[in-house]
């Protein structure tokens, strides 16, 4: 027994000395990119792609958008749609990870344009990212509070406060214990999965069932679009969904062994995700009774889990929902404010001297989280249309990621693509990133058009300032990053 102890204990320092041997080899790869190493860098593999699992969290965008399937779509728009959209997300996230292995910075799609392109590429590429981030996190939140509302039965008027306390407490988190944020980061993995079986479960064994060919059936919709168009709108309920894998890039610089472990991240976040999410919704969309009715519900998901499970277990099941949307929330912070932080540390933001401040006692870029919330609470304020919000999360989101995908594209043309990091898709790579490019301009044009103008409007005079701030002040002053990427 004492000898297995003794063993035990010279295992567990083997293993420690050789994260830090690895955790220094990382940090001088990073000095290569002419930057120290300034965050807490003690995440593995698994936080990795913890971070960008739970800000997928199929039980919040699933959940929250599903009256967005349900009432353009049908239930197609999760037995046809759900995988269309996964599939086409992996051919995204693929040529993403090839990126983030080459290119294994916090700044992530700033980091790859700025690189592939020039300083203008980068500015607009981190500028939408960060459109997309504070989207995200208004989308997470916003969704949260109006659940809550729903379940305890109050009016719209408690949506916002519930919302400003969601906010802070993950600003709280995030700005002091970053310790904390990767444990319930690798909590909140076991915890979707298992609420995800559990519910899976409850549904095939208590509710009824409709025969399986219900969940593929198409024609019906709740709006007055054609069916198939009102079919391609119904896509926005998984798209919005599949967002936020970016997470594993942006934590490169406080993961070990990011060349390898960030793309993992992403792609396993993106197919489990997809794989987990699929099987939850096949399950409550079985047990929908009315059909119309469901759709026409203020709340379709809270209106099956009560028909089909009873008012006291239906809200029940809602409420164990609840934690992995705050979950998902969490780390949508924790990535914003990493976004925020390496685009500051290059000067690209106003203010950036602040924002590129990093916490000397919790190592955390501290103002930079409280801009994120502050942020996120500013276009809630503004649109308190929710179908809004996550669309232009999702058009801010998306945009951000393909720019350096175009930009690889054309390189690989150019034959200046060719120092590839030990995750690459070789030579299907063209292919990858051809079906990426096609997808993301198609879900682009999609989600501006009505009933979503409002965020084709916002996206646009957004563009529009953009392009007049970076021309009048932005074009002379911002270099980029400031690393020599010949010589990284």
């Amino acid at each position: 027994m004492v000898y297995q102890k003794r063993s035990n204990l010279l295992n567990c320092r083997v293993v420690e000395e050789d994260r830090r041997r690895q955790a220094e080899r990382d940090a001088k790869d990073l000095s290569r990119f002419g930057y120290a190493q300034q965050l807490l860098r003690e995440m593995g593999g698994f936080s990795n792609f913890a971070v960008a699992f739970t800000v997928i969290s199929i039980l919040t965008g699933a959940v929250t958008l599903y009256g967005q399937g349900l009432s353009y779509g049908g239930p197609a728009a999760d037995g046809w749609g759900w995988p269309v959209v996964m599939v086409f997300t992996l051919a995204v996230a693929a040529s993403m990870a090839e990126i983030a292995s080459a290119i294994p910075t916090a700044g992530a799609m700033y980091h790859w344009s700025a690189v592939l392109g020039g300083p203008a590429w980068g500015w607009f590429t981190a500028w939408l990212n960060l459109v997309g981030q504070v989207a995200t996190t208004a989308g997470i939140d916003y969704g949260i509070a109006l659940f809550a509302a729903d379940l305890l039965h109050r009016g719209p008027g408690c949506v916002l406060p519930v919302y400003a306390a969601l906010l802070l407490s993950h600003g709280l988190l995030n700005h002091y214990g970053i310790g904390i944020v990767a444990l319930l980061n690798d909590l909140s993995v076991w915890y979707h999965l298992g609420v995800t079986a559990a519910l899976c479960a409850v549904f095939w064994l208590f509710a009824p069932r409709q025969p399986l060919a219900f969940a593929f059936q198409t024609g019906f919709t709740a709006s007055k679009s054609p069916y198939a168009w009102a079919f391609m709108l119904s896509l926005l309920q998984a798209q919005w969904t599949f967002t936020g894998y970016d997470a594993s890039a942006h934590v490169t610089e406080e993961t070990v062994d990011p060349r390898r472990n960030a793309p993992w991240g992403m792609i396993n976040a993106v197919w489990i995700s997809g794989v987990a999410g699929y099987a939850l919704l096949l399950a409550v969309t079985l047990a929908i009774r009315d059909l119309p009715a469901a759709a026409a519900a203020a709340n379709p998901f809270l209106y099956v889990c009560d028909r089909a499970l009873g008012p006291a277990f239906g809200n029940a099941v809602v409420w164990a929902i609840l934690p992995a949307m705050w979950f998902c929330g969490l780390s949508s912070v924790t990535t914003n404010a990493r976004m925020i932080f390496a685009f500051s540390r290059d000067g690209g933001l106003p203010g950036s001297r602040l924002w590129s401040r990093v916490s000397p006692s919790h190592r955390t870029p501290a103002a930079a989280v409280w801009l994120a919330v502050g942020l996120a609470l500013a276009i809630g304020l503004y649109s308190k249309a929710y179908g809004v919000i996550v669309s232009l999360s999702t058009i801010g989101m998306y945009l951000s990621y393909i720019l350096p995908v175009v930009l690889v594209l054309r390189a690989r043309r150019q034959g200046r693509w060719t120092r590839l990091g030990p995750w690459n898709l070789g030579r299907w790579g063209p292919t990858v990133n051809a079906v990426a490019v096609a997808w993301t301009a198609l879900i682009t044009v999609l989600f501006v058009w009505p009933p979503n103008l409002q965020t084709g409007y916002t996206l646009a005079a957004l563009l529009c300032a953009l392009a007049v701030y970076y021309a009048a002040r932005e074009r002379l002053r911002f270099r980029g990053p400031a690393f020599d990427w010949e010589a990284a």
